[in-house]
């Protein structure tokens, strides 16, 4: 396990400061606010801590409410909203300086035998043939405006191998594609024995879906984003549903695409699949997209 994938399960490792209030703290950001993956997964953890082992996390809903300061715990409280026979819902709200800055909902199930159909995988090269971000991210260094930016790009992304299956926004600015993007992605290291818990692997790929799933709608307007300094983006709201198991450090093809964008909005929508082929998740989320005046 690289010592990247071990501090970011240090993260997602909270602590327990009473029986449904919970202490996280953040890691160094990309840009200078709490990465929005992160407060996703550890409130996923929040709520999963408070749930019985054999209900595993199926959907979560929630909204990114005020920008998390890094340089501050965070603080989960989470609401024992309904415990049924087959599904447990928990609310968890974060808190800094006194004020909420991230609402979540998320549902529990026990499993259970039902129908079953899904959509197909779509065509993709194996993740093998791809170039690391280790490889791809230099090639730009010279679009990056803001000092730093390439070096936190890379530090934020050690934990995870993520590998683009196309080139990313950054690399066509004033070129419009389709507003579809497929990365590849799993921690870089493997998970042993003493991380095999399921509710883990689901907050790990939370954490992930996070990092790209607005590129879509860059890529319909030849827009490179907030690190060639063309766009202001940031997340405002955020839904996953986890139809099959998977494992995190095992590869995942991050499906994704862009119905829409409109009033300093774009909305993306994505599928995750696993190697084989099963549909593991389902996202969508909507952030703000702004072009700088």
């Amino acid at each position: 396990m690289s010592q990247a994938l071990q501090s970011l399960l240090d993260l997602l490792d909270l602590e327990q400061i009473e029986r449904d209030i919970f202490r996280g703290r953040s890691r160094s950001a990309v840009v200078p606010r709490v990465f929005g993956g992160q407060v996703a997964a550890q409130a996923l953890v929040a709520a999963g801590r408070t749930v019985p082992e054999d209900r595993l996390a199926h959907s979560l809903h929630a909204y990114f409410l005020r920008a998390g300061d890094p340089g501050a715990p965070i603080v989960y409280t989470v609401d024992r909203i309904r415990d049924g026979r087959s599904f447990t819902t928990r609310r968890v709200v974060a808190v800094q300086h006194g004020q909420p800055i991230f609402h979540l909902s998320a549902s529990f199930q026990t499993y259970e035998e039902g129908m079953e159909h899904q959509a197909d995988m779509p065509a993709s090269p194996d993740p093998e043939t791809l170039p690391t971000a280790e490889e791809t991210l230099p090639r730009y260094a010279e679009l990056f405006r803001e000092p730093g930016v390439l070096e936190r790009l890379l530090e934020a992304r050690e934990a995870v191998d993520l590998r683009y299956v196309d080139a990313p926004p950054f690399a066509t600015v004033g070129e419009a594609r389709e507003p579809r993007s497929q990365v590849w992605f799993r921690t870089n290291g493997k998970l042993d024995e003493f991380t095999a818990d399921p509710l883990l692997h689901v907050c790990l790929a939370t954490y992930v879906s996070d990092m790209t799933l607005l590129d879509s709608i860059l890529l319909a307007h030849g827009r490179g984003g907030w690190a060639v300094g063309d766009v202001v983006g940031a997340s405002l709201d955020h839904a996953m549903w986890f139809h099959r198991p998977f494992r995190a450090d095992e590869w995942l093809l991050y499906d994704q695409e862009s119905p829409s964008a409109s009033g300093g909005r774009g909305l993306g929508q994505a599928r995750i699949y696993t190697r084989d082929g099963r549909l593991a998740i389902s996202v969508i989320q909507e952030g703000v997209v702004r072009v700088p005046r």
